[in-house]
């Protein structure tokens, strides 16, 4: 007889839909979230708001789609182009449209009756935040506070893994030492509030999903230089855990792709730090279980105070 696995994916997913906190759909890594799932995800994300609501950052909010040039700026395509979404319209004319219905309904392929925009999904919820920087920044830097969706096309059964989920996220810009100051500091803070939440996390150095065989090395010498950390969460796996919370220092590459200054003439650094909302609230179904009126008062007193 084989033994139950506590980290079966699937049973994970079953048990979300179960208890109608996730709305399955028929795609992989799409699906709904219902009305304790989203109670679980504003609270935690309120609770975020109040722990940073002494750091002064500035609100910027951005819709989920992006100038398709931005995402080529960036590098993203250079980077992870196996992870982007771009656009497609018809902008064709009656016949063409005629045509496109008749696949349609004969269920054949229609893509090549539609044309790429000029408009990509947002991959990274910092993205336009950078060229809104541009110029030299006050004395203490620039610290922004975000919180929208993004995109990445990887579907998969995986519940962990979708193709669109909510981050919250801040950029700091400024010098070197005070960014890496504040990224240190985030990375203490980050841990100690899921571990709050009774969560069995810990801090890792990481690398982001670099793709192709000059990917490995761009991950090899993240890790070496310590750029990413990520705090993990076991969810759908004990050996492999789930990242829920990362920390990114970007060195001086937005600063140089944007004409970011720090106030001391030098190019300037960033650094990011985001939650990913829908995984950070899964990891607590994970680990408080499906029913919120069953967890350690604690827990809920910090999500709902």
């Amino acid at each position: 007889m084989t033994a139950h696995d506590p980290y079966d994916p699937k049973e994970f997913y079953d048990n979300l839909v179960k208890h109608k906190l996730v709305l399955p759909g028929t795609t992989p890594g799409i699906f709904g979230r219902g009305a304790e799932f989203e109670k679980v995800l504003l609270g935690f994300n309120n609770l975020v708001s109040r722990i940073a609501s002494d750091d002064s950052a500035e609100l910027m909010l951005f819709p989920p789609c992006v100038d398709r040039k931005l995402i080529e700026k960036v590098g993203y395509m250079k980077s992870f182009p196996h992870l982007a979404g771009t656009v497609f319209s018809f902008c064709g004319h009656d016949a063409q449209h005629r045509d496109l219905l008749g696949r349609i309904q004969d269920g054949k392929p229609w893509a090549d009756l539609l044309e790429m925009s000029d408009i990509s999904l947002t991959p990274a919820v910092c993205y336009p935040v950078y060229g809104n920087l541009t110029g030299t920044l006050p004395e203490k830097g620039r610290l922004v506070d975000l919180t929208g969706w993004v995109y990445r096309h990887e579907p998969s059964p995986e519940p962990t893994r979708m193709v669109s989920f909510r981050m919250r996220e801040f950029v700091r810009a400024a010098d070197a030492d005070t960014v890496i100051e504040w990224r240190n500091t985030w990375k203490e803070r980050g841990l100690q509030l899921l571990l709050e939440l009774g969560l069995p996390a810990k801090l890792d150095t990481a690398s982001d999903a670099f793709f192709g065989r000059g990917g490995k090395m761009l991950a090899a010498n993240q890790r070496d230089q310590q750029l990413k950390f990520e705090v993990l969460v076991p969810v759908i796996s004990a050996e492999n855990p789930t990242a829920v919370c990362s920390f990114n220092y970007h060195q001086d590459h937005f600063g140089k792709t944007f004409d970011i200054k720090a106030a001391n003439g030098e190019v300037a650094q960033t650094a990011c730090m985001a939650f990913g909302l829908e995984r950070m609230t899964m990891a607590m179904f994970k680990t408080h279980g499906f029913v919120t009126a069953q967890w350690p008062e604690s827990v809920k007193k910090l999500l709902w105070p």
